[in-house]
């Protein structure tokens, strides 16, 4: 099975991965924490700006693939404290239409560079 890396632009990386694999029109992508693009460092302590800069990260990938929020199909949220969920929840409606894609949101006890959120999700392209 053919694995081709996707690079945007403007996402950051800052480990070893691409910021996404398109495989047989499936798109999976890294998660993305909430690093401005510009200045390479976690943009605040809000979880609601955290969560706006992540899919903004995400969808900077998503935007290079030539495909758009319609299409993607899985969500993966990590939070490091649940008690961000409805503040996330929040966010997390306005970047998509209905029907919204599946998701799992999972508790964890820490992310990288002390992100308060990891974003990733899986597309499909159209045929």
């Amino acid at each position: 099975m053919p694995r081709n890396a996707i690079t945007a632009n403007d996402a950051v990386s800052v480990g070893p991965y691409s910021h996404a694999i398109d495989s047989e029109g499936i798109v999976y992508f890294s998660g993305q924490t909430p690093i401005d693009p510009k200045t390479g460092t976690i943009i605040s302590d809000d979880i609601k700006d955290q969560t706006q800069q992540s899919f903004d990260n995400l969808f900077d990938v998503l935007k290079s693939t030539g495909m758009n929020s319609d299409d993607v199909i899985k969500v993966n949220v990590y939070l490091t404290n649940m008690k961000n969920f409805k503040v996330m929840n929040e966010i997390y409606k306005k970047q998509f239409n209905t029907p919204f894609p599946a998701r799992t949101t999972i508790g964890v006890k820490e992310l990288p560079l002390g992100a308060l959120i990891e974003i990733e999700m899986i597309a499909r392209r159209k045929n």
